[in-house]
């Protein structure tokens, strides 16, 4: 959104209102701007005066032509902005055509007889606090894209487009009138926003500061409550922009002491070899193929156990049902594993599917005397296959870090997305926006 800069006094002494009547409807009218009005537009007629004529000349009349807009906040209310007391004294709309669709936006003008002029303007619930430049942004591009800069900031052009006058009540310092047009630039670096009109016969800056609505009802102490904002401005800050670098480098600490962790664990793990057996299943031995092995003893506290099975599979698969049980107490653990390998060539090459070599982990496992009772499956015909089992004790594992890993990953992905989101949104709406072909003409909301 931009809107025109206007020139106010500095250090003007006491000034009182000024009344008259309109020459048009005759209604009463307060000058508020003082010297310094150079439009009024009546609010019974909507007919354009000019303050610089002793008479008030009427240099536009509409009546009921006009589309009348109802300000959000009345003329003449004051409040308190930024430490400062403003009387809003001029309302305008401005508005755009895009692809047939016109948008529209507010624009207040405020007055301090000491301080000047600034502007408050509304769209959609979206509210920029404007003052007028008093020097000139430079102007240039980067990364193929126009950007302006001001006191060491960098603006990145967000729209251009015409901007049609299309309705405007009160008192105005410049001459003001219904049709007027300029083309305006919009450039952003939330929460700021740098604005340009041009003429044939100027160009004007002006800085806007994007404030929400609550903070405008509160300054001016209005009724109810501020209209919503719909969708994302163009400089309204991103809400959790601030919160993604704060998230991935609390995220780098995390992994640094995870990787600590994970090197600590794989230096003192022990991971020894508690059994191992070679075995050979025969297709078609049914039941008769279980069997139990040998006690062999679990030391230490409570660790996890790995059941590692090899097997020579080739194009055939093997199942292997295991029941880990405790000698002295009959504690039982019971897991089935399957190793299976094919391969072959097809019109697209060679293929592999499966592994010769499975491991199965026991997260807890006591210390004491331990034996297995082996029951292995397979194909009732074919070559037979021969197995071998391994158990070891105390094996370090790589799933608990990465399940961690990915923990800690969620909060700086999350926060990311939806930044990256927010963004997405917000220039879906510039000249700019990812899918658009023309950088050239687009709606300035």
């Amino acid at each position: 959104m931009v809107t025109r800069p206007a020139a106010g006094p500095r250090g003007a002494g006491p000034v009182k209102v000024r009344g008259l009547n309109c020459p048009s409807c005759g209604a009463a009218i307060q000058l508020r701007g003082f010297q310094y009005t150079q439009r009024v537009i009546c609010d019974s007629c909507c007919a354009v005066l000019d303050a610089q004529d002793p008479g008030y000349a009427v240099i536009q009349k509409f009546g009921e032509r006009m589309a009348r807009r109802t300000p959000l906040i009345p003329l003449g209310t004051r409040g308190r902005w930024k430490g400062e007391p403003w009387e809003v004294i001029g309302f305008q709309v401005r508005t755009i055509a895009v692809e047939g669709i016109q948008y529209s936006w507010h624009e207040y003008l405020l007055f301090n007889p000491y301080l000047g002029f600034r502007y408050l303007t509304q769209f959609d619930g979206h509210w920029c606090d404007v003052t007028a430049l008093r020097g000139l942004p430079e102007t240039g591009s980067a990364a193929g894209r126009p950007v302006a800069r001001w006191r060491d900031l960098e603006f990145r052009a967000f729209q251009t487009a015409r901007a049609v006058t299309t309705f405007a009540v009160g008192e105005f310092p410049w001459a003001v009138a219904v049709g007027d047009a300029v083309t305006a630039r919009d450039f952003v670096s939330p929460p700021l926003m740098l604005s340009s009109e041009t003429t044939d016969d100027e160009v004007t800056w002006s800085l806007g500061e994007y404030v929400s609505g609550a903070r405008v009802w509160e300054a001016f102490n209005l009724e109810d409550d501020a209209p919503a904002p719909q969708g994302v401005y163009a400089n309204q800050p991103n809400p959790v922009s601030g919160r993604v670098g704060a998230r991935w480098r609390t995220f780098a600490l995390l992994l640094a002491l995870l990787v600590a962790l994970f090197v600590l664990r794989q230096a003192t793990a022990a991971n020894a070899v508690a059994f191992s057996g070679a075995y050979r299943f025969t297709p078609g031995t049914g039941d008769t193929a279980a069997f139990v092995t040998e006690p062999f003893a679990l030391t230490g506290g409570t660790a996890n156990v790995v059941v590692r099975t090899t097997a020579t599979a080739d194009n055939s698969w093997i199942f292997v049902n295991y029941t880990l049980i405790n000698e002295e107490s009959g504690a039982v653990f019971e897991l089935g594993r399957e190793v299976s390998y094919y391969h072959g060539r097809d019109s697209d090459g060679a293929w592999s599917e499966g592994a010769r070599e499975d491991d199965a982990r026991i997260p807890a496992v006591p210390a004491g005397r331990w034996f297995l009772r082996i029951e292995p499956e397979g194909p009732p015909t074919g070559a037979t296959i021969d197995y071998a089992v391994q158990v070891r004790r105390d094996a370090p594992g790589a799933l608990p870090f990465g399940a961690a890993l990915v923990f800690l990953l969620l909060p700086p992905v999350v926060v990311s997305l939806r930044s990256a989101s927010f963004e997405g949104k917000r220039w879906a709406e510039s000249d700019y926006a990812p899918a658009s072909d023309n950088d050239s003409d687009g709606r300035d909301d």
